[in-house]
């Protein structure tokens, strides 16, 4: 057995976790028919290779922006107070490497309800493509790698406790994807009042005009903070994005 320090690339992910306990998670989950978006993505080829993470960021930014409820941060326990927000950013969990630690960073996209298709698909790339170590949206959280750990600990907090700067650190909603491995859905915290979980698409039987037939589906579950919205609206919201996402068409434009 060999007993070791936690290495310090994971120091912002315990911070955060340690942030969100307070978190008050009730989970839901649906199927999405993703017929409609893959032959949408098809059809765009020439233009972008739309990724699915970025169908959900564009339908799940219109719907929170229909739900301000939801587009919401709460602090304080004693005395909590609620923030509405009027932007609507989204924060994508990233699968990186830092010193050659493999550690998950998260990035913020902002205003993402006016954003169309591919804008949505450029900064995604950005980040995702980009080096953690060397890109400037990093840089605080690897000088908490470098800060002693009190103090690290204690600078993380103050950052982050703010409701005005709530957005620039978690965004107004989450997305997060395991769809590339064998992982059908799960259910994760985002530190936001909804987070979404998305999964792989793979061939299920489905009914359509009475008859079992296949189709692409793909599972998407949403976990809220009952401190903030209660279930029927999460309902509506995860019914609403799945409605978005079916509602896409080969014939239809990037929008």
């Amino acid at each position: 057995m060999h007993i070791a320090a936690i290495a310090r690339e994971r120091r912002h992910t315990l911070f955060f976790l340690d942030e969100i306990r307070p978190f008050a998670p009730v989970h839901l989950d649906t199927e999405v028919d993703m017929s409609g978006v893959l032959a949408h993505r098809e059809a765009h080829r020439g233009d972008s290779r739309l990724s699915v993470v970025t169908y959900v960021l564009h339908s799940a930014a219109r719907v929170i922006a229909a739900h301000p409820e939801a587009n919401a941060a709460i602090r304080g326990r004693l005395r909590p107070r609620v923030a509405r927000y009027g932007e609507v950013s989204g924060k994508v969990a990233l699968d990186k490497r830092i010193r050659g630690r493999r550690v998950v960073v998260s990035a913020v996209l902002p205003d993402l309800d006016r954003a169309d298709l591919k804008g949505i698909q450029y900064e995604l790339e950005r980040y995702r493509d980009g080096d953690p170590e060397v890109m400037p949206e990093y840089a605080s959280m690897l000088l908490l790698h470098r800060l002693p750990a009190t103090l690290a600990r204690a600078a993380y907090r103050r950052a982050v406790r703010s409701l005005i700067s709530h957005p620039r650190f978690f965004g107004t909603f989450a997305v997060t994807s395991l769809g590339h491995r064998a992982v059908d859905g799960f259910h994760s915290v985002g530190g936001t009042t909804v987070t979404f979980g998305v999964g792989r698409i793979t061939d299920r039987p489905v009914v359509r005009d009475g008859e079992v037939t296949s189709a692409p589906v793909m599972r998407l579950n949403l976990t809220f903070d009952h401190r903030v919205i209660d279930g029927a609206e999460a309902a509506d919201i995860l019914t609403e994005v799945k409605e978005a996402l079916e509602g896409f068409s080969a014939e239809e434009g990037l929008r």
